[in-house]
């Protein structure tokens, strides 16, 4: 570290120490602050024993609806709850006549951890309810019992009677072999009991999501409440943090999301004024979010139409949501793939459009999952392969005409001369027809898909309990060493895919930095060392950041960091320095050639930079000299 980063680093410690003191808060404004914060927790405080007195009124108001024999609904509000089974091959429902609404969710075709299928949720976790405004009596579908008529394998009416002879009816009809579950709900013989003016029906609906995956931290990240504004995109509250939303906009659904699984309820007729909540359960409580939603959609109190909605209870497969879109009740494009994240724009369609199809294309193959990233990693490799190889040639046409570089910087040993110098290097690069940015931009273009699979990996459910080698499920991360306690950073267990991921950015750093060296000069290698260690830094904090990451993901690291050391290793052998240099100086002949070429890029802009600065200097003296005649 030479003086002047010395000094620079003590200059910012400086304006940082001097930054904390004189931002403190005075006296005064501390006793503000508790002042403010006194009043928030008084009014936080009120509006909770609002919310318990609001609660006990509601159970004291149903505890005399109970009562009330002149009830329409008096005879449903007690009874013996019976459950009804809805199932096709991939799915299997569960319905309680209490509340007439599905208890329980379970998918035939996927495991849990303990081997059995993946249920998403039963009566414990989840809560689903529709309210109605009557005249007289409001109607709330817990507080009565159902019955169930015109009972199927794949349907079920789930029918209130009134003492009056209406009915209010929940018709239910799971889709043959598919995740989606048709509901209509429709009031018959029930318009006197409600107001005229009564449009919409109030829709409740929460989830406690449930753990599925080993990894709670990265099944977390990826688990969110997403709805779907409609004739607009997808959103999504926080999956870090508590967060809560009212939305005006109409929506077409609202999903509650792991990061496998979603259960998705969708609006024919749209859903209005909603409001939503996610928040995040800690990870002894066997949970991921605590999702809510409350909502409004269309009603006809006279029965001429009914309310129609979807259930979907389905695994975010990218094809599989895509296909479901087409099982839609409206003309809508639902756009349910946005369930599986794919990344921000650039990123989401080169997955959309490229990655995706190879991985398909790959997969129908019968292969294992860990071959089938072996053969994707060996295909974008070879795709991007030009770029790699571009950049490559760069630095090695720099690193032979370091000789003729290490002339020019002897010719300039002064610190003043250092523009001329880098001129004069700049137009040697010109000269003989390397550009110094050339190694840049073929790894740039490359980053993009490096950051696309980044997004992918971590959400195919392709790779959900797909082994190999030692890895017993390609989502989730290699344990194989592991121990009791946590230990700060690195948790309680060491992946090994991701070890040896870093040791490969390790050994493609240090190749890096050695074919970089080979093309700087004396002063260049020096005020580079800085960098160089902070670029070693990295593989050792991406072993931290990536240990909770999915097997899958690290392994695919893993094999493009091998594969480039290999490619490295190839070019290497495969260029003749003297036939390159040759090249160079043929290259320098036909320009000598041709003298009015004018020089581009970046010998051009310092060249400019140089007049301009000479000129500063010129006008500097003229001045001083001015000043020295009067």
């Amino acid at each position: 570290m030479d003086k002047n980063t010395l000094t620079g680093f003590i200059l910012i410690a400086a304006v940082l120490i001097g930054f904390s003191y004189f931002s403190r808060p005075d006296e005064a404004e501390i006793q503000a602050q508790l002042k403010q914060d006194s009043i928030a927790n008084v009014e936080r405080q009120k509006a909770e024993a609002a919310a318990k007195a609001q609660e006990d009124a509601e159970i004291l108001k149903k505890a005399q609806a109970a009562l009330d024999t002149t009830s329409l609904f008096h005879a449903h509000r007690q009874g013996t709850n019976q459950e009804v089974v809805l199932e096709n091959k991939v799915v299997r429902l569960t319905f309680n006549s209490h509340g007439g609404t599905v208890t329980k969710a379970e998918l035939k075709e996927y495991k849990n951890q303990q081997g059995g299928p993946v249920t998403l949720f039963d009566q414990t976790d989840a809560r689903m309810k529709f309210m109605l405004a009557g005249k007289n009596e409001n109607i709330d579908s817990e507080d009565f019992f159902f019955t169930p008529v015109d009972v199927t394998d794949t349907s079920v009416c789930m029918r209130l009677q009134t003492a009056e002879g209406g009915c209010l009816d929940f018709k239910y009809a799971l889709r043959p072999e598919s995740y989606m579950v048709d509901l209509t709900i429709q009031a018959s013989g029930m318009a006197n009991i409600f107001a005229p003016s009564l449009k919409t029906l109030d829709v409740e609906w929460s989830e406690m999501a449930r753990q599925q995956e080993k990894g709670y931290d990265f099944e977390s990240r990826y688990s969110s409440l997403t709805y779907k504004i409609k004739d607009e995109g997808t959103d999504y509250l926080s999956e870090t943090s508590e967060e809560s939303e009212n939305i005006k906009e109409p929506l077409d659904w609202v999903a509650f999301k792991n990061q496998f699984f979603s259960c998705v309820m969708i609006a024919h007729q749209d859903f209005t004024d909603a409001s939503l909540s996610s928040k995040p359960l800690s990870q002894q409580s066997g949970y991921l979010k605590q999702y809510d939603a409350e909502m409004k959609t269309f009603f006809d109190p006279k029965g001429q139409e009914p309310t129609r909605l979807q259930l979907l209870f389905a695994p975010n497969n990218y094809h599989l949501l895509q296909n479901t879109n087409d099982l839609s009740a409206s003309d809508k494009d639902l756009e349910l793939e946005e369930l599986v994240y794919l990344g921000w724009p650039l990123f989401k369609w080169i997955n959309r459009f490229f990655i995706i199809y190879i991985f398909d294309w790959l997969s129908s193959m019968g292969l294992s999952m860990g071959i089938v990233l072996l053969l994707l990693t060996i295909l974008v490799k070879l795709l991007v392969y030009p770029t790699t190889r571009k950049s490559y040639l760069s630095s090695a046409k720099m690193r032979v005409l370091k000789p003729k570089i290490d002339e020019i910087s002897a010719k300039y040993p002064k610190q003043e001369d250092a523009m001329k110098k880098q001129q004069e290097i700049m137009q040697l690069y010109s000269q003989y027809g390397v550009s110094p940015m050339g190694g840049c931009l073929p790894m740039l273009i490359q980053m993009p898909i490096w950051i696309a699979l980044f997004n992918f990996v971590p959400n195919a459910i392709e790779l959900r309990g797909e082994s190999f080698l030692w890895a017993s499920d390609l989502s989730a991360y290699d344990d194989i060493i592991r121990w009791d306690k946590s230990l700060w950073l690195i948790g309680d267990h060491i992946s090994i895919f991701c070890l040896l991921f870093c040791i490969t950015n390790i050994i493609n750093t240090w190749i890096s930095m050695r074919q970089q060296q080979n093309s700087m000069t004396g002063e260049q290698a020096q005020q580079m060392k800085m960098m160089q260690y902070m670029m070693y830094i990295m593989p050792v904090a991406f072993f931290f950041m990536f240990n909770n990451y999915s097997s899958g993901l690290n392994y695919y690291y893993f094999l493009s960091g091998l594969i480039s050391i290999l490619i490295m290793w190839f070019l290497r052998k495969t260029t003749d320095d003297k036939k390159l240099l040759a090249r160079l100086e043929a290259n320098y002949q036909a320009n000598k050639a041709n003298p009015n070429k004018k020089m581009s890029g970046m010998a051009a802009r310092l060249e400019a930079l140089q007049k301009q600065q000479q000129a500063i200097l010129e006008e500097q003296k003229r001045r001083q000299q001015s000043q020295k005649n009067k």
